[in-house]
C-alpha cells in the first residue's frame, strides 16, 4: 500500500494517477491512446523504482473497466442523441454487425470487443441498444479489461526487460503496441472483405 499511496502524493511521480486518468478517459473519449499509455508504464515500471508494476495492472484494469461501464451506461440510458455521440467515427454497418454477433456470442463478444483495436465502442454500443443484462456485462467486462490490462502490460515488460534504459523501453514499448494495432486491423480488414465476398 505504501507504494501506491507514494505514486500518488510524490509531486515527482504523477505516473499512476496518469496512467489511471488517461485510461478511464480514454475508455470513455477514444482520444488518448490507451494501449501505449499502459504499455509506457509498465515500461517504466521494469526500467525503474518509480512505479510498481502489480500496481499498474491494478490501475489500467480499474481505468478501463470503469470507462467501459460508463460508455455502456451511456448507449444503454443515454437515448438516441447519446448513442450517436459515444459512437461518432463508427461505421453503421460495423454496428449492425456488432449487434447480430452479440444476439449469438454475448458476453464473449465484450472480451473480443476489448481486446481488438476498434473494437470496444460497438460492442459497448450495441450491448446498450440491445440492453444486455448487468449480471453479465460486468463480470465479462471486467474479465476483458484485466486481460487487455495483462496484454498491453507484456509489450511493456518485454521492452523493460530487454532494455535497462526506461527512454529505450518505452519506445520500444510504443512500437510493438502500433504493430500489434497494425497487424489486428490488417487482419479484421481482411475478415470483413472476406465476409462481403461470400455474401
Amino acid at each position: 500500500m505504501s507504494v501506491l499511496a507514494s505514486g500518488w502524493t510524490d509531486s515527482s511521480s504523477l505516473g499512476y494517477p496518469v496512467l489511471f486518468g488517461g485510461v478511464l478517459l480514454g475508455s470513455i473519449v477514444p482520444v488518448v491512446p490507451t494501449g501505449p499509455l499502459l504499455s509506457v508504464a509498465a515500461a517504466v515500471a521494469m526500467t525503474t523504482d518509480r512505479l510498481d508494476i502489480a500496481v499498474v495492472l491494478l490501475l489500467a484494469t480499474l481505468g478501463a473497466f470503469v470507462g467501459d461501464v460508463v460508455t455502456f451506461s451511456v448507449a444503454r440510458f443515454g437515448g438516441p442523441a447519446a448513442v450517436r455521440w459515444v459512437s461518432r467515427g463508427q461505421h453503421a454497418g460495423r454496428l449492425e454487425e456488432v449487434r447480430d454477433q452479440f444476439r449469438a456470442h454475448g458476453w464473449q463478444i465484450v472480451v473480443v470487443g476489448r481486446l481488438l483495436p476498434a473494437g470496444r465502442i460497438p460492442v459497448l454500443v450495441a450491448a446498450g441498444a440491445l440492453a444486455y443484462p448487468w449480471r453479465r456485462l460486468l463480470p465479462a467486462s471486467f474479465g476483458a479489461a484485466a486481460l487487455w490490462a495483462v496484454a498491453y502490460a507484456l509489450l511493456g515488460v518485454v521492452s523493460g526487460g530487454i532494455f535497462d534504459n526506461p527512454l529505450v523501453a518505452t519506445l520500444v514499448a510504443t512500437g510493438l503496441v502500433l504493430v500489434v494495432g497494425l497487424v489486428s486491423n490488417l487482419v479484421a480488414a481482411r475478415r470483413r472483405k472476406s465476409k462481403q465476398e461470400k455474401s
